[in-house]
């Protein structure tokens, strides 16, 4: 599989109405397009009588009006959350009030690491501040309905307290933006880390998973191959960076106008910061250095670099 050609944007959103997926297995796409969540975020709902609800969404009363349809008066158990972005947990709360559920799952928002002195979050109206978990689930840890099991599987990179989330017994595995068909997942320090991104890639391609049912686009059907494409993605824009730092490129605006030259104009700004953590990671290998702490604003150059 080639970079070209490994991501797939051939998805039917269906906003609102609730689509089976697979044996007790609902989708229900919220209508929050944009260039950063495709068609919408999608909400999962698990089970058949005893429910759980991955990943309800934004504050969208349309979308809630949809779950609760597609709920259609059955028990829901648990709420179950990947990480605190304000596309997939705010509704959490609401959902919540009307059917008694528990919210579980990611821990509330925090970074991977400090912000450094005169740095900037640009992402940082992206968390949601107000999400309260009932409970913090740990690598490994199960979620049970009468007819389910859901496994949490530690997935940072993404966001620093992203879960993934394996339907046991099936080789599903809900993925939210860890790993998705459409594009590669986004990568924002401080609270996205690549060191640990890259990590959470190869601890999914050690899984032995079927499919993937991310929280944006359509399904991933073959799990270890594209997980392969992913890593050889991102060493390849590694590649890209250090090939324009040794042309004399100092600056991320300067790398990411010729990396991503081909890319939406509206995606530049989470294009540098993802180039930020790369090169984040390239200075932790020794590979890249910079005054001071390493920040959107600062120049970079190769450490082998005299000049």
């Amino acid at each position: 599989m080639t970079t070209n050609d490994m991501f797939s944007k051939n998805f039917t959103p269906q906003h609102g109405e609730a689509v089976s997926v697979a044996p007790n297995v609902m989708r229900v796409t919220c209508a929050n397009t944009g260039p950063f969540t495709f068609q919408g975020t999608n909400s999962y709902i698990v089970g058949s009588e005893t429910l759980a609800v991955i990943d309800p969404g934004p504050e969208n009363d349309t979308h809630l009006q949809a779950l609760l349809q597609a709920i259609n008066g059955r028990t829901v158990s648990h709420i179950i959350i990947t990480h605190t972005h304000i596309d997939h947990s705010p509704l959490a709360a609401h959902l919540k009030n009307h059917t008694g559920a528990k919210i579980v799952g990611a821990a509330p928002h925090f970074a991977a690491r400090e912000l450094h002195l005169g740095e900037v979050n640009a992402l940082d109206a992206s968390a949601d501040r107000d999400y309260a978990p009932d409970a913090i689930l740990a690598d490994g840890e199960l979620v049970e309905g009468s007819e389910w099991a859901l496994q949490a599987i530690s997935t940072p990179g993404h966001t620093a307290n992203h879960l993934s989330f394996a339907l046991n017994d099936t080789g599903i595995v809900f993925t939210g933006d860890h790993i998705m068909a459409w594009a590669t997942s986004i990568v924002a320090p401080p609270d996205g880390s690549m060191n640990q991104y890259m990590d959470s890639l190869d601890k999914m391609l050690a899984r032995d998973d079927r499919l993937y049912f991310p929280g944006h686009g359509g399904p991933v059907t073959s799990p270890k191959r594209f997980v392969r494409g992913l890593k050889t993605h991102r060493k390849m824009r590694e590649g890209a960076i250090l090939e324009r730092l040794s042309k004399g490129d100092e600056t991320i605006p300067e790398m990411v106008g010729q990396i991503y030259r081909s890319t939406d104009p509206r995606l530049h700004g989470a294009a540098g910061l993802s180039v930020f953590a790369q090169l984040e990671a390239l200075i932790e290998r020794g590979l890249v250095t910079c005054e001071g702490d390493a920040s959107l604003e600062n120049r970079f150059k190769l450490a082998n670099d005299k000049t």
